[in-house]
């Protein structure tokens, strides 16, 4: 199966690449407009829509992601791309004084694939964790530096690529969009 991932991020197609066995994943290459929706899923589903306007005889897919942190009451959530020009640092700076139950954290990937004739199939992951101290790790991309996935010790960065791919919310969502793939055929 082919697909183009309506993003200019090389890094997200690469992941869901390895996340999706089988399927060629393309990138769309193109300027977006803005995420104005209320909700990864709304957000998603724009890009799934204006790549559709664009190449509407290929699959499109359409990705938004994030990071919740318990102690910043679910921010910086879908606003995560775009919340600072140095998200990481701002995130941690933010974080200074908080611990515990306030560092908590998940990811959170919604997919949505629309098919040349328009219909939708969806996919969503989520990864629980906590927010790290400082950044650790060579690997990932966005928050992966500073994101500690529950029942690990390293940093999504530390663990690397080959991690993500089975165990991120990208890849976790990429099975689920497999899933209801194969239920519609």
């Amino acid at each position: 199966m082919r697909a183009l991932l309506a993003s200019s991020n090389p890094h997200k197609a690469e992941e869901l690449a390895r996340s999706l066995p089988g399927w060629e994943i393309g990138l769309l290459g193109v300027e977006l407009p803005p995420e104005t929706g209320s909700s990864y899923y709304e957000n998603a589903r724009a890009k799934a829509e204006f790549g559709h306007t664009l190449r509407g005889d290929e699959w499109i897919l359409g990705e938004d992601s994030g990071i919740e942190v318990a102690g910043l009451g679910g921010r910086p959530g879908i606003h995560s791309a775009r919340w600072a020009a140095e998200a990481v640092e701002a995130l941690l700076a933010e974080l200074r004084e908080v611990d515990g139950e306030g560092r908590r954290a998940r990811y959170v990937c919604e997919l949505v694939c629309l098919a040349p004739e328009g219909s939708e199939l969806r996919g969503r992951g989520t990864l629980e964790g906590h927010v790290a101290e400082e950044p650790r790790g060579s690997e990932g991309f966005g928050y992966d530096p500073i994101f500690v996935p529950e029942g690990e010790t390293q940093t999504v960065a530390e663990l690397g690529n080959a991690w993500k791919a089975e165990h991120s919310h990208r890849a976790r969502a990429a099975r689920a969009l497999v899933a209801a793939v194969a239920a519609a055929s």
